[in-house]
């Protein structure tokens, strides 16, 4: 099986928290658990109120000091370095996400480790690229003013990424707010601080100034995410994870009127037309339904296919389902690892059951795995398929995040398109069609913040990513996140 392997490169050890340029190993210690086995990685250091405030003086004070008088070119010399660092220490990168979250090697090789050394090299390439505005005024009495903007860091940004894809969305926030020239504080998930320590040591070994990068290891509620979200000195926070855990945040941020953006949760819909290339078609639906165990937020756990298809399709979904391995061959394209934690499977497993107590017809899956090896106490569930359920059914309307999806048919593009947006959430739909004008016309219809036509997951990184309703407030990626980052300061100059 090979699972050992994975974690052997890992020595257990402390994680620590980075505090204005020094690694703090003082506090409460709390386990980080191997999904795919139980066993037990490493301890992290829990971040208390005192880590917090002294996380944030030293932001402030970095701001004060050498790094808030960096110059772009510097600024983007440094994100290069970065980059630079995490490529040269690849292999342990890749082991230690594959360790945390027990994912795929195949995924952390491919997507995780190289889109979050793309992320510091986007960045530093569109440092000094923002076009302020300047307008020219002769008054009536033949004065003249010129008002240009310039864009000013925001100050201390919290950046609180979730536990799916930890390094690539830790660094898609770090990378724009250190390029903007804002301090950062960022805190990972309980579950996978490994990748997060490796970043603030890859940080460390550049050279930027103490306390422009800052990492704080702990959970939310009562703990380091609630004491950042509320901390007065924190200027801002950007924050993917679940809709409630936004809500929360929001409501902190509020009585301070921090800047928010958020990337929260999906109910995301796909939807397959007859005319589609029905195999392309099955391929982008087991992806988008089963990749990393159902662990995205893109997933797609709503699928509506048309009539005349689809039996076919329900069939071939359950034969490809079904051929997946749990925790098998590495280099196996159709494997699929353990649910994060155990907390997670018992989530995961109370929609097994709603669903059948909502009358579904279980076309495979819905069940916890047995096994015989060191699986057994791993997080593992079965690739799961329902049909039949009432559309007000709630395993309908609420995010799983696990490897499930309803199957259900369409008789036209209004009803698909109906379905596809009976949704309080706006992330992301896939569009299966041939038809190029019906392709257009749908994508437009949708109330989501991302569209893939034939496709999914598919990303530039500088296109805008976000939802709409529950499902976030704000735009990632390229210039979105740059204008997040920063504020424009408008100068006027009479003369």
């Amino acid at each position: 099986m090979g699972h050992h392997t994975l974690t052997d490169k890992i020595p257990e050890k402390i994680l620590a928290n980075f505090i204005g340029g020094e690694f703090s190993s003082e506090g409460k210690l709390f386990e980080n658990i191997n999904p795919r086995d139980g066993s037990t990685i490493s301890q992290a250091v829990e971040a208390d109120a005192s880590a917090v405030d002294r996380a944030v003086s030293a932001a402030s004070a970095a701001l004060e000091g050498e790094w808030g008088a960096t110059s772009p070119a510097l600024r983007s010399r440094f994100l290069h370095l970065i980059a630079d660092g995490i490529e040269h220490r690849f292999d342990e990168f890749v082991s230690a996400e594959v360790a945390d979250t027990g994912k795929d090697l195949g995924h952390a090789r491919t997507i995780d480790i190289p889109r979050s050394m793309a992320n510091f090299r986007t960045y530093a390439e569109l440092i000094g690229s923002s076009k302020g505005e300047s307008i020219h005024e002769i008054g009536a009495d033949g004065s003249v003013t010129l008002n240009y903007t310039i864009r000013r860091p925001l100050g201390v940004v919290a950046a609180i990424a979730p536990w799916n894809l930890p390094l690539l969305l830790l660094t898609w926030k770090v990378a724009p707010a250190l390029a903007c020239g804002n301090s950062v504080i960022a805190k990972p998930s309980e579950l996978t601080p490994t990748t997060a320590t490796l970043l603030a040591e890859v940080i460390s070994d550049a050279g930027l100034p103490d306390g422009a990068f800052n990492l704080l290891h702990g959970f939310g509620g009562g703990s380091a995410g609630e004491l950042l979200a509320g901390h007065r000195g924190v200027d801002a926070i950007s924050f993917t994870g679940s809709s409630a855990t936004g809500a929360s945040i929001m409501r902190l941020a509020s009585e301070t009127v921090k800047p928010v953006s958020f990337e929260l949760g999906g109910k995301n819909a796909a939807i397959i037309f007859k005319d589609c290339d029905f195999d392309q078609a099955v391929n982008g639906s087991v992806r988008s339904a089963f990749s990393n165990c159902g662990q995205v937020c893109l997933s797609t756990e709503r699928i509506y296919v048309e009539r005349p298809i689809y039996d076919s399709f329900v069939s071939a979904m359950k034969e490809r389902a079904e051929s997946i391995v749990l925790g098998g061959a590495e280099d196996n394209t159709e494997n699929m690892g353990p649910l994060v934690s155990d907390e997670h499977r018992r989530k995961v497993a109370g929609y097994f059951d709603l669903a059948v107590q909502e009358g579904a017809t279980v076309v495979t899956g819905n069940e916890i795995p047995s096994f015989d090896d060191e699986r057994k106490k791993g997080f593992y569930v079965r690739p799961t398929i329902w049909t039949g359920l009432r559309e007000d059914a709630r395993c309908l309307h609420e995010e799983v995040f696990g490897p499930v999806c309803h199957v259900a048919p369409f008789d036209d593009e209004a009803e698909a398109v109906r379905l596809a947006n009976n949704t309080q959430y706006g992330l992301a739909t896939a569009i299966w069609t041939q038809n190029l004008g019906q392709a257009h016309r749908v994508a437009a219809k949708m109330e989501t913040g991302i569209v893939w036509v034939n496709s999914w997951f598919l990303r530039h990184l500088q296109t805008p990513f976000g939802g709409m309703k529950l499902s976030g407030v704000g735009r990632e990626g390229g210039r979105h996140s740059m204008d997040f980052y920063s504020q424009p300061s408008n100068i006027c100059v009479k003369s």
